[in-house]
């Protein structure tokens, strides 16, 4: 560590008793508990999940978000003085996510991480293309292996789930998936596996990148309540990240609660989402209630899989995780704060009670003194936060070289996935965060066994993908902003912010109104177009989808309905130019 560095260090760590203002008058992030009293810094309770924490698995999955601007540097950010305890245990840094509904990006702070054993994290990146730029999603590789293969677009998903019960109680489905056999895909059928209370599997799937697709074979990962600290997003002002000597070191937890009552799941994004996306905007813009993903046939949470098997002795679990969701729907009070200073009033005020999803963040001390919190804490001594900075500026490095290497034959748009007729092979350095060797961890922290999989099926022939390399243009998400003025009331953004922050909705919705977008919302009737929502697949063949029942009456209207067209048109026009989702005040 430099001098410079552990002048920066010694800084943050005396602030951290200091007050908001002392925090504001010299460009360093304060804590997150105090820090929504410094202009222009907002701590977030909703927002995308760290992908080293959790990543989402799609069996189609497809190119990344496009942002409309490039993200800025990333900023300094040291890690956080406490730690859970574990030779196993790293500290993976933040990046920039976008947000369409704030037309800006937001800092996913860096996570405390029990290394899944045997695997290595590759960062993902923002790279530039023809719209802005696009996001390409990190993932954990096998760490044995010296090279990555880039494959060819894998064919349209077959998988329909298990077609009988459990052959045992305590048995899973692991989902089918295309394989790469002799130049060619084969797939690889479901099957049972016996479910592990300690450890979640994650299947086999493939990530997308601009050179190719990429295998990641199936592994098993901690279960939620061992895997470590996730913590608040923020929304920084850029003139307050952009003085000099500016520094963040995130000190505010989020609550595992919201990995079993306000999950969301961001395919075209790689994204868990948590927190308020209830809006049926948010349904149309690719937005997933965790507990259709599974049955609608888009992917694999293995989150939902694992408490529905813990909860298998329980029938009315599943229903009752949907009518919670349901109720969310319909009535804003129950949905949970959207930043840390809207929980705290709340909290304050009395109004909380009987809401049991308010609390979502608390200071990383709290949660390190919590006696039902699994995790042990130790502090972090100077020499691992001098480690620790090498690995963050070691892993940009590696994440650098990661994006030169997917660029080389790449569409450089990187709005289409590879055709490629035949798979590339490249040297895969090694990254900078990878698991403790699995002959070197614990007995408790050894997994299982890996499955012994199925043959492959040569009778299901392949199929390309009807909307391969397909995703919603950046304004389709945009135009969806329900409740953004209480997003942005809190804080007093400086200059450069304004424009995102201080004005409602309307500003931003109308500018760019993408008609996928208008066809769905219905004003006040929002309470159950997301109710039937158990297909979450963004453009279903046989029927509307889960997403817009409400919006159904208009294609079918004309059927039941009288037969003179004129009287039947005004119907639908009337909603649609309404907002969406009436923003709070």
């Amino acid at each position: 560590m430099t001098s410079r560095q552990m002048f920066k260090f010694c800084v943050v760590a005396a602030m951290m008793t200091a007050g908001a203002n002392f925090y504001a008058n010299r460009g360093v992030a304060a804590p997150p508990d105090q820090a929504d009293a410094v202009e222009g810094i907002q701590v977030l309770t909703r927002g995308p999940v760290h992908e080293a924490f959790a990543a989402t698995v799609t069996f189609d999955p497809q190119p990344g978000i496009i942002a409309p601007k490039e993200p800025p540097e990333a900023i300094e950010e040291l890690p956080p003085s406490q730690k859970p305890e574990g030779t196993n245990v790293s500290w993976i840094p933040g990046y920039w996510a976008w947000d369409e509904e704030r037309e800006d990006f937001l800092w996913v702070s860096g996570t405390w991480r029990a290394l899944p054993p045997g695997r290595q994290w590759v960062p993902g990146y923002w790279a530039k293309s023809s719209g802005g730029a696009q996001w390409t999603s990190g993932y954990w590789a096998d760490a044995s292996l010296g090279e990555v293969q880039y494959l060819p677009e894998p064919p349209a998903t077959v998988e329909t789930g298990p077609t009988a019960a459990a052959p045992a109680e305590n048995q899973i489905w692991v989902p089918g998936n295309w394989v790469w056999n002799q130049n060619r895909y084969a797939w690889q059928p479901g099957y049972w596996a016996a479910a592990q209370q300690n450890w979640m599997w994650i299947p086999s799937h493939y990530q997308y990148s601009p050179r190719g697709y990429v295998f990641v074979n199936g592994y098993y990962d901690y279960s939620l309540a061992r895997r470590g600290v996730l913590f608040a997003p923020v929304h920084f002002n850029s003139g307050v990240y952009g003085q000099q000597g500016f520094t963040y070191s995130p000190a505010m937890a989020i609550s595992m609660a919201v990995f079993s009552n306000q999950l969301f799941l961001r395919p075209n994004y790689g994204h868990y989402y948590f927190g308020d996306y209830y809006g049926s905007n948010y349904s149309t813009a690719g937005y997933y209630p965790w507990f259709s993903y599974n049955s609608g046939g888009y992917g694999y949470d293995p989150f939902y899989a694992q408490q529905a098997w813990q909860n298998r002795q329980d029938p009315a679990w599943a229903k009752s995780v949907q009518t919670d969701f349901q109720n969310r729907v319909a009535n804003e009070s129950a949905r949970p704060p959207r930043t840390f200073a809207d929980q705290q009033t709340l909290l304050k005020s009395g109004n909380a009670s009987g809401n049991k999803q308010v609390a979502v963040a608390m200071p990383l001390d709290q949660l390190a003194r919590a006696r039902d919190n699994p995790l042990k804490f130790q502090a972090v001594t100077r020499e691992e936060q001098q480690a620790l900075v090498k690995h963050g500026q070691a892993l940009n490095e590696f994440r650098s070289e990661r994006q030169k290497l997917e660029a080389k034959g790449a569409d450089t748009s990187a709005e289409k996935p590879s055709r490629q007729a035949a798979p590339a092979t490249a040297k895969f350095g090694k990254s900078p965060i990878q698991a403790t060797p699995t002959d070197k961890l614990a007995r408790d922290h050894t997994p299982p066994k890996t499955h012994d999989t199925p043959a492959s099926d040569p009778k299901v022939e392949p199929k390309p993908r009807q909307a391969a390399g397909k995703q919603e243009p950046p304004v389709t998400v945009k135009t969806a902003k329900p409740e953004l003025p209480k997003v942005e009331s809190k804080p007093a953004p400086t200059k450069p912010v304004p424009k995102a922050e201080s004005k409602p909705d309307a500003p931003k919705v109308a500018p760019k109104p993408a008609p996928k977008v208008e066809t769905n919302p219905v004003p006040k009737t929002e309470t159950k177009p997301l109710a039937p929502k158990v297909d979450p697949k963004p453009n279903p063949k046989p029927e509307p989808g889960p997403v817009t029942p409400k919006v159904d009456p208009r294609p079918e209207a004309p059927k039941a309905g009288p037969k003179p067209e004129p009287k039947i048109e005004p119907k639908p026009e009337r909603p649609r130019g309404v907002p969406k989702e009436s923003p709070k005040q």
